[in-house]
């Protein structure tokens, strides 16, 4: 599979390098793609970079790692999305990281339904730091992932991807969990910048037998 990445920052490049490390090609698009095609390189053979118009044709799973003002521009930039499976990997945050700016009654993810209207929204990859996106290792059992979407062919392709790179991930049903899995983010940022932790921790779900 060819996987399409908006945004070449640092979780567009750390799902890029988890990907390519379990086979699958990576097409990063980008508003001036001059200005990325080190950091491309870099990736080796399976890493191929253009413009966003070109990342958009390229794959059936586009994954938005953007800054979340970004979105709106991108998502209305594609008359048609062809039921494209669409990944909101954003978080709306305020500035200085004082919290939500989008919330309680509807999402970020939601939002970007709205403005994607034929593409299949799938909200992940949001919950946690770059770091443990590129490697998602962990000596004490694998790491958390929240999925939700309206559309359970779109949310399984996508539980598939993050379960491919080391991920717990599980079906939370529909788009509209997104008001939940949003601040859920909010508490891993604020404990690795505002409490100190630190960005080498994660999540994960306890099981009693």
């Amino acid at each position: 599979m060819r996987i399409s990445i908006i945004g070449a920052g640092n979780v567009g490049k750390a799902l890029a390098q988890a990907f390519i490390r379990q086979g699958e090609e990576v097409f990063f698009g980008v508003p001036n793609p001059e200005k990325y095609q080190s950091a491309a390189a870099a990736l080796g053979p399976m890493a191929a970079l253009g413009t966003v118009e070109q990342a958009v044709a390229a794959s059936e799973v586009v994954i938005l790692a953007v800054p979340f003002a970004a979105t709106e521009a991108i998502a209305r930039s594609v008359s048609d999305w062809q039921g494209k499976v669409l990944v909101d990997a954003t978080n709306p945050l305020a500035a200085g990281l004082a919290g939500l700016t989008v919330g309680t009654t509807t999402s970020a993810a939601e939002q970007l339904a709205r403005w994607a209207p034929t593409a299949k929204v799938v909200k992940a990859f949001n919950t946690t730091g770059a770091e443990n996106m590129a490697d998602a290792s962990f000596a004490r059992g694998l790491p958390f992932m929240p999925v939700c979407g309206d559309d359970a062919q779109a949310r399984a392709k996508v539980i598939a991807l993050a379960a491919l790179i080391g991920f717990d991930a599980v079906d939370l049903g529909p788009l509209s969990a997104a008001r939940y899995v949003e601040p859920f983010a909010m508490t891993w940022i604020h404990m690795a910048f505002k409490q100190g932790l630190g960005r080498n921790f994660a999540f994960g779900i306890l099981h009693k037998d």
